[in-house]
């Protein structure tokens, strides 16, 4: 069996956003050599995330409003976390709501998605480096 691990860096300029890597992903799959397998891609800071779904403008829109009412950023004072200093408390809760990684099958050396579905990262406390490993496994 194969096994591939490779991080991928960003460093969005705002606070919360949302960036396609399937391109990325796809190819850590091509250098990794694995037919058939699983691709592990998961966000390695607890305020960022990574998921699947439609790499659509208007629904990343719509999850920038959605996430701000559920966990408004604003006021700082009103989470306990914030006590300790630091301004983020709803970044970690916007990550709980879309989670921590992906795992994607592996057929024929393709990432084997359904239709419109792509990978994303997501950033819920930006403006500094952080990474997502991809680790892949497999024949």
């Amino acid at each position: 069996m194969k096994s591939y691990r490779k991080e991928l860096w960003f460093d969005l300029p705002t606070r919360m956003g949302f960036v396609c890597i399937t391109a990325q992903v796809r190819q850590c799959l091509a250098e990794s050599g694995v037919r058939e397998g699983l691709a592990l891609v998961n966000a390695m800071h607890i305020t960022a995330s990574v998921f699947i779904n439609d790499d659509e403008p208007g629904l990343h829109h719509d999850y920038g409003l959605w996430l701000e009412q559920l966990a408004p950023h604003q006021p700082v004072d009103s989470y306990r976390h914030n006590d300790s200093g630091e301004d983020n408390a709803d970044a970690h809760m916007k990550r709980q709501l879309m989670g921590r990684e992906v795992v994607v099958a592996i057929t024929e050396g393709k990432l084997d998605f359904g239709p419109w579905e792509q990978i994303f990262y997501g950033e819920f406390d930006g403006r500094r480096r952080k990474r997502v490993l991809v680790k892949i496994i497999g024949e």
